[in-house]
């Protein structure tokens, strides 16, 4: 980890199939994405290294939030890596990291500069731990289960 990086990790009871679904299925992704109260509009999902995802993320204050990134790698069922290239530009690290049955899920976001991640440190944190929480009840919805 460096001054560039922001770093959320959490272990989710669910098969690493499962949870790299969750992130490549626009359908299911869609539900989930976003700290809470945010809904999205995906506009363009490809998959692939060298493909576009374009979306806009509603706020639950009613703005808009339009987002685009390039998926740079994509290693099923273990790794998938974007470039944000829409307003503040980050590399997504997401490594999925199979124990015993449950996945690790270990997320960087990585920065441009040590500056740009001081600022937004403390925001992205947070969203991201309520971005993970969405997620941990998508996968209960997914294993037929009633979330918390």
């Amino acid at each position: 980890m460096s001054d560039c990086d922001v770093v959320t990790e959490r272990i989710f009871d669910a098969p690493r199939e499962r949870v790299f679904r969750a992130f490549s299925d626009p359908s299911i992704l869609a539900r989930w994405w976003g700290p809470d109260g945010f809904t999205n509009t995906f506009k363009v999902f490809d998959f692939e290294p060298g493909g576009l995802w374009k979306f806009t993320m509603h706020g639950p204050d009613g703005v808009n939030y339009p987002n685009e990134s390039v998926f740079s790698l994509i290693r099923r069922p273990e790794r998938i890596e974007f470039d944000h290239v829409l307003g503040t530009p980050f590399k997504a690290i997401f490594a999925f990291i199979e124990q015993e049955g449950k996945t690790l899920l270990h997320w960087t976001m990585r920065f441009p500069s040590a500056e740009t991640c001081a600022k937004l440190r403390e925001f992205v944190t947070h969203a991201n731990g309520e971005n993970l929480d969405r997620l941990e009840e998508q996968l209960v919805r997914m294993d037929g289960r009633t979330p918390p």
